[in-house]
């Protein structure tokens, strides 16, 4: 417990030195390809997710997920991508090779799925390769592009916002 508090401590100082170099380039790709790094540890409905990104247009082949939990679970489905606080040493390297390849991976889009702030997840979305970022309100701005202010709940509300700005955009 103690342990794990003065991690989360020296990694979000590690990633506020990041962010404060950080600058996010902007592309005029369309998209593609599309990431999404959720904390299943709040929001469970990842699939009902992907399927209102399906019917907007996007084809399933082309998203990945990358599913954080605080803490390795029994039971966890085979199929899906994890990465635990485990996976991130206190200096914000990433040690599960899986989540270096999703990070280093060139989506068109990537969506950060989680209204709560966690270092780990910061992290991850911060080292993404990802050409336009999109989160939520309540999360650090400069790791997004385009922020939406909902909460994570209202995920149908949260697609139909993310394709009328895309489109705007001209992203799609």
């Amino acid at each position: 417990m103690f342990s794990r508090i003065i991690k989360n401590f020296f990694l979000k100082r590690t990633i506020n030195k990041r962010l404060e170099k950080h600058q996010l380039q902007h592309h005029s790709h369309i998209i593609k390809s599309i990431g999404i790094v959720i904390d299943e540890t709040y929001f469970k409905e990842t699939s009902a997710l992907i399927d209102q990104l399906v019917k907007i247009g996007f084809k399933e082949d082309k998203i990945e997920v990358l599913h954080f939990l605080d803490k390795k679970k029994k039971n966890l489905a085979s199929n899906k991508q994890y990465i635990f606080n485990k996976d991130i040493s206190w200096s914000g390297i990433i040690k599960s090779e899986s989540v270096n390849q999703f990070v280093n991976q060139n989506f068109d889009l990537l969506i950060n799925y989680y209204d709560i702030e966690k270092p780990a997840l910061l992290l991850i979305s911060k080292k993404s390769k990802a050409n336009f970022k999109v989160g939520f309100q309540s999360i650090d701005k400069r790791v997004h592009h385009f922020m939406v202010n909902l909460p994570a709940e209202q995920y149908k509300d949260f697609v139909t916002e993310l394709y009328k700005y895309l489109k705007i955009l001209k992203k799609i």
